[in-house]
C-alpha cells in the first residue's frame, strides 16, 4: 500500500517504487524533475510530493486521457436539473454513489456526485475520497447540504415517527451502491444489531424520485430519501438528518468549459430560486472546495 511507504524515501526505495535502477534517481535529481531535499548531505524524497509527481507524470503523458462528458455517482433533482438549465453539455449517469466512484476511477465519468458518510464523526465525502484518491489530482467540491429523512403517505397513517418505528413496515430499498443504502445501513446498526431484520422488504428503487413513487403508488409504507422528492410528489416528510452532496472532479477537467458553466450557473439567482421551489436544499456553501488532491 502506498500509505505504507515512509514519509521520506531513500534512493533505492524511490529507485524500487517507479521501477528504475538508483543511477537513473540521481540523473532525475541532477535536472530537477524529482522533489527532494538534502539531509546532512543524504538525499530524501518526500512521499507526497513524489506520489504527486508520478501522478503529473501519467496525465501528461496521456495516462489520462480525456473522459466522456458525463456526471456519474448518485442521483440529485438539482444537480438533475441544473445540468439541463445550464446547457453545459454535460450528460447524466446516476446510479449510486459508489458506483459513481467505480466508474470515476475507471475514466467512465467527468465527474462523481457523493454523498457517503465518513467513517467517524458527522463528515461526508472526505474519508472515501481520501483512500481512493489520495495522491490523485482531483478536486472535491460542495454542490448542496440536503434534509434527508422519511418520505411517508398523506396523513402519516402508520403513526411513523421517526426510524425506530420501521419494524414491520415495507421499506423502499435502494441498491448496495446507493449512498442512501450506505447511509441507513449505518443508522440502522445504532438502533440495534438485528434491528435491520425487522424492517420489511419493499420494492427496488434506482434514485430519489423512484423513492418517493414507491411511497405515492402505495408500493411501500416508508422510503429513505430527500424532502425534495417528497414535495415533488405531495408526500409528507419526516426530517432525520442534513447530508452533504459533493461533486468529485478531476483537476483537469474542474478548469474546463463545461464544469464551470455549471458552477457559474450555481451561482445564479435562477439556481437559488429553483432550490428554494424543490425545498429541502442549503446551497450556501455551493462550489466550495472540500478537497484539492494531495
Amino acid at each position: 500500500m502506498l500509505e505504507d511507504l515512509p514519509l521520506y524515501l531513500t534512493t533505492k526505495e524511490l529507485a524500487d517504487l517507479i521501477r528504475v535502477k538508483e543511477r537513473k534517481v540521481y540523473d532525475l535529481v541532477a535536472t530537477g524533475d524529482v522533489p527532494h531535499s538534502r539531509a546532512t548531505g543524504k538525499l530524501l524524497f518526500p512521499r507526497d510530493a513524489v506520489l504527486a509527481w508520478i501522478e503529473r507524470a501519467g496525465e501528461s503523458s496521456g495516462g489520462d486521457g480525456p473522459r466522456p462528458p458525463v456526471i456519474v455517482g448518485s442521483h440529485d433533482p438539482l444537480l438533475e436539473w441544473a445540468l439541463r438549465s445550464s446547457e453545459c453539455g454535460l450528460a447524466s449517469l446516476f446510479d449510486g454513489s459508489l458506483d459513481g466512484l467505480r466508474r470515476f476511477a475507471a475514466a467512465e465519468g467527468l465527474a462523481a456526485g457523493l454523498h457517503i458518510p465518513d467513517d467517524e464523526g458527522d463528515g461526508w465525502n472526505r474519508d472515501v475520497v481520501l483512500r481512493e484518491f489520495k495522491f490523485r489530482p482531483v478536486v472535491l467540491i460542495s454542490w448542496a447540504m440536503r434534509r434527508r429523512g422519511l418520505i411517508l403517505p398523506q396523513g402519516n397513517p402508520l403513526k411513523i415517527r421517526g426510524l425506530g418505528d420501521l419494524a414491520g413496515k415495507r421499506l423502499a430499498r435502494r441498491q448496495e451502491s446507493a449512498g442512501s443504502h450506505v447511509l441507513l445501513t449505518k443508522q440502522f446498526a445504532k438502533l440495534g444489531p438485528n434491528f435491520a431484520e425487522r424492517v420489511l422488504t419493499g420494492p427496488m428503487v434506482r434514485d430519489e424520485r423512484e423513492a418517493a413513487q414507491a411511497v405515492f403508488s402505495g408500493e411501500a409504507d416508508v422510503a429513505f430519501g430527500l424532502e425534495s422528492s417528497a414535495r415533488q410528489s405531495r408526500l409528507e416528510f419526516l426530517p432525520v438528518l442534513n447530508e452533504r452532496f459533493d461533486l468529485l472532479v478531476t483537476r483537469r477537467d474542474f478548469f474546463e468549459v463545461p464544469f464551470q458553466k455549471l458552477l457559474a450557473f450555481s451561482r445564479s439567482t435562477a439556481f437559488a430560486d429553483k432550490a428554494g421551489q424543490f425545498g429541502g436544499y442549503d446551497i450556501r456553501f455551493a462550489g466550495q472546495v472540500q478537497f484539492n488532491g494531495t
